[in-house]
């Protein structure tokens, strides 16, 4: 079982930068790939980016092209989210996950483990 926390949420104003991180325990961190997604109010959880475990990254084209990059530090247990150029539209709770047998599939990769998610909000 994979615990997962995240930080670095918060309020920011539009064209902005943030950067979330994702502390990961209780599984050798190198062995699973990891992912982000994230949910605004009244919406659904909406698929972001993905690393796997060899460092090739997948993102949700769509919305965040361009303006956000995923990372993963191995050495420290953690992926990041770096995200650039932000607008009112990515405000929404993101939470990370963890490969591990779960019903949400992108990419052929199976998200089971989430953390407890962090609020970003982006005002015009």
């Amino acid at each position: 079982q994979v615990q997962l926390v995240e930080s670095g949420g918060g309020l920011v104003q539009a064209g902005g930068s943030l950067r979330l991180s994702c502390a990961a325990s209780g599984r050798i961190f190198s062995s699973y790939a990891m992912g982000w997604f994230r949910q605004a109010p009244g919406k659904e959880r909406e698929f972001v980016a993905a690393i796997r475990r060899s460092g090739g990254s997948t993102y949700n084209v769509d919305s965040v092209k361009g303006r956000f990059t995923i990372s993963r530090d191995n050495a420290k247990n953690t992926v990041y989210l770096q995200m650039n150029s932000l607008k009112p539209e990515d405000t929404a709770v993101y939470y990370c996950a963890a490969e591990s047998p779960g019903s949400t599939i992108v990419g052929g990769i199976q998200f089971g483990s989430w953390g407890q998610g962090t609020q970003v909000t982006v005002s015009s």
